[in-house]
C-alpha cells in the first residue's frame, strides 16, 4: 500500500455478506489494526470441517505493520480464530478482562499463553499508537464487557460498534454509554461500521431483564427436573437460572464443556453471583428428588455432539430426559441450524417432555443480544457518520441496514455495501472504494489448517452423494499383460449382491480399455488410469445417472 495514495484504510477479511469469523482491518499509512478475529462453524455441505477461519495472507504479507489485535467482545465469532491467528503472527490482544478471560481459555488449550500479550482494557481506556488514538464506549449485547471502539486519525474519527442493543434496563446494570455515543457523534465521526443482524427486524429489543421473570415462573410450574438449554456466553442469562433455581430451591448441575468453562471463568472473575452449594455434579442427579434439581447444559443451536442433543437421543451416559420433565430452550436457531433445532425439539417430545421453545411473542424465553432497526437507526442518530459501511450480517441484512441511514440522513452515495476484500480509501476525507485485497474461507480440519481446499471438498461431496469404486488390477511390468483383475470395490455405490451384471460390465470394460490402450506404443499408467476413469465413468452414468469417484489402482509385479 503507498502511503501518499491511501492515507487511510478500511476492509474487512471475514463478516460480511456471511454470520460469523468476523475480522475488520483499519490501516493508517504504516500502522494496521486488527479488530475482532472470529470463527464459524460450517454447514451441512461442508463435510469434515470442525472451523472456519479467515484467509490472512494480506496480514502475513504486512506482519510488521500490525499494532493490535482489539476484540470488542467474548462470542466466538469473534474471538474463536485466535488461536489460529497467533500461530503464524505475534500481536498484543486488547481486550476486555472478561473478553481476555475467555480467550486465556482458547490460548493455553492451544499452548500459546506464554507467548501473547494480553492486556485488559475498559471503555475508559485510552491507547496511543503513533498518529492514531484509540478510545472506546461501552455497549450492551448478550454477553459481558461489550465495547464500541474510536480510532482517532488524522484523517477523522472512525467508529466500530461491535455487537450491540441499547437495554435500558441490564440484568447487570451496566448500562450503555449513550452520553458519550452522543459526543463522539458531535466531535464528528467520519466513517461507521456498525452490525446488520437484525436490520430485518422493525422496532426495539425487548429488554433482557423481564426473562428472568418468566424463567423463574416456568422452574414453579414444573413438577420434575428443568433442563434449560441456552448460549453458554450469554452470563446474563445465566445467572438468571441461577437465580431462578435458587428461588425455587433446586440444585444446579452444569453440561457441556463451554458451559462449565464460562460459568469458571464468570464466577472466577466476578461476573456470575453462584451462591455457595447451588452446584452439583450431573453424577448426583440421579439420586436427588427431580422436582430439587435443574440442569444448565450447552446444545441449543442443535449441535450433534453437544449435551442437549445427546440427551434428546437418549444418549447421555450420566442422564436421561424422561416423560413430564421439563426442557426449555432459552435461545433461538442462529440461521442455518434451524432443521438441526427441530430434530431436537421433535426427540424431545418423543420422550415425553414438556418443551418450551421459540422466541418473542412465542414463550418469551429469549430476546436477542443484536439491535432492531429502531436501535440501528439510534445508532446512525448519535454517531450522524458522513460514511458507512454495514458489516455483520449477509447481504440482504446489509442492505436493510444501508435503507435505515438513508432514512436518517446519510446520502446514499456515501454508503458502501461491500464484501471482505473490498478496501474502502479515505484520502483528504473523500472515500472510494476501488480495489481488493485476498479475502476468504480457510477450513481447519483436525489438526490441518488450510491444507483442505476446494477440490478435497469436491470429493468429498461426491464421495458423499455418490459412493466411490475402487478397480484394482494386476499387470505384468515387462509385458503389460493383465495377470489378475479387475477387481471391483464398491463403497456407497451399489450393493454388489444386487449389481453383479453391472459389476461385470465394469470389469469387462477394464479389460477392453487396457487391451485397447496396449495396441499403442506402451501408454504410462497415469494414462491407463485416467482411461479406465473415463471409459467406467460413461458406462456408469449412462446406466445409473450416478457419477461415483472412480479410483484405479494398478500393481505391476
Amino acid at each position: 500500500m503507498s502511503t501518499t495514495e491511501n492515507a487511510l484504510s478500511v476492509f474487512a477479511l471475514g463478516g460480511i455478506n456471511e454470520i460469523g469469523k468476523n475480522m475488520y482491518v483499519l490501516q493508517y499509512e504504516e500502522d494496521i489494526f486488527v479488530i475482532d478475529c472470529g470463527s464459524k462453524f460450517p454447514d451441512e455441505s461442508q463435510l469434515g470441517i470442525d472451523l472456519i477461519i479467515q484467509d490472512i495472507s494480506y496480514l502475513q504479507d504486512n506482519q510488521d505493520k500490525i499494532k493490535a489485535l482489539i476484540v470488542t467482545h467474548g462470542h466466538e465469532d469473534h474471538i474463536g480464530g485466535i488461536p489460529y491467528l497467533l500461530k503464524q503472527l505475534n500481536m498484543p490482544v486488547y481486550a476486555t478482562r472478561f473478553t481476555n478471560g475467555l480467550i486465556e481459555l482458547k490460548l493455553k488449550e492451544h499452548g500459546l499463553i506464554r507467548d501473547t500479550k494480553l492486556v485488559n482494557i475498559t471503555s475508559d481506556s485510552d491507547l496511543e499508537f503513533g498518529p492514531v488514538r484509540l478510545t472506546f464506549f461501552k455497549t450492551n449485547h448478550s454477553i459481558p464487557d461489550c465495547l464500541g471502539i474510536v480510532f482517532h486519525t488524522p484523517e477523522g474519527a472512525v467508529v466500530h460498534t461491535g455487537d450491540f442493543k441499547f437495554d435500558l434496563t441490564p440484568v447487570n446494570n451496566e448500562y450503555p454509554e449513550i452520553h458519550k455515543m452522543a459526543e463522539i457523534g458531535m466531535n464528528g465521526v467520519l466513517l461507521l461500521l456498525s452490525e446488520s443482524t437484525n436490520a430485518e427486524r422493525p422496532g426495539f429489543n425487548p429488554s433482557e431483564k423481564r426473562i428472568g421473570g418468566l424463567i423463574e415462573e416456568e422452574f414453579r410450574k414444573a413438577n420434575r427436573k428443568v433442563f434449560i438449554s441456552t448460549f453458554a456466553s450469554n452470563v446474563h442469562r445465566v445467572q438468571q437460572v441461577v437465580d431462578a433455581a435458587q428461588k425455587t430451591n433446586r440444585k444446579l448441575a452444569l453440561l457441556g464443556r463451554s458451559m462449565v468453562n464460562v460459568v469458571t471463568v464468570a464466577t472466577e472473575l466476578g461476573y456470575l453471583d453462584l451462591p455457595e452449594g447451588m452446584l452439583i455434579d450431573a453424577n448426583d442427579v440421579r439420586g436427588m428428588d427431580p422436582e430439587r434439581v435443574a440442569i444448565l447444559c450447552t446444545g441449543s443451536q442443535g449441535e450433534p455432539m453437544a449435551a442437549l442433543s445427546r440427551l434428546s437421543s437418549s444418549n447421555f451416559r450420566q442422564l436421561e430426559v424422561l416423560p413430564e420433565d421439563t426442557v426449555i430452550f432459552a435461545s433461538s436457531p442462529i440461521p442455518g441450524n434451524e432443521k438441526s433445532v427441530a430434530r431436537i425439539i421433535d426427540n424431545l417430545f418423543q420422550l415425553g417432555a414438556n418443551v418450551i421453545y421459540g422466541s418473542g411473542s412465542v414463550t418469551g424465553m429469549h430476546v436477542s443480544g443484536h439491535a432492531c432497526q429502531e436501535e440501528l437507526k439510534l445508532m446512525l442518530t448519535l454517531m450522524k457518520p458522513k460514511y458507512f459501511i454495514p458489516i455483520h450480517g449477509e447481504f440482504r441484512m446489509l442492505r436493510q441496514h444501508q435503507f435505515l441511514a438513508e432514512s436518517v440522513g446519510v446520502e446514499k452515495e456515501n454508503i458502501f455495501i461491500i464484501n471482505n476484500g473490498d478496501v474502502v480509501d479515505i484520502n483528504d476525507k473523500i472515500a472510494r472504494q476501488t480495489r481488493k485485497v485476498q479475502a476468504g474461507h480457510v477450513f481447519v480440519d483436525g489438526t490441518g489448517i488450510g491444507d483442505v481446499g476446494n477440490i478435497v471438498m469436491r470429493d468429498r461431496k461426491l464421495l458423499s452423494e455418490d459412493g466411490m469404486l475402487v478397480i484394482v488390477v494386476t499387470m505384468n511390468k515387462s509385458d503389460g499383460k493383465i495377470i489378475t483383475g479387475p477387481d471391483t470395490i464398491s463403497r456407497g455405490f451399489v450393493y454388489a449382491r444386487d449389481s453383479e451384471e453391472l459389476l461385470k460390465e465394469v470389469d469387462r470394460i477394464v479389460v477392453t480399455t487396457i487391451t485397447n490402450l496396449q495396441r499403442g506404443n506402451g501408454p504410462q499408467r497415469n494414462i491407463q488410469k485416467q482411461s479406465i476413469k473415463d471409459s467406467v465413468g460413461k458406462y456408469l452414468f449412462a446406466q445409473t445417472k450416478r457419477r461415483p469417484m472412480i479410483i484405479p489402482i494398478i500393481i505391476e509385479v
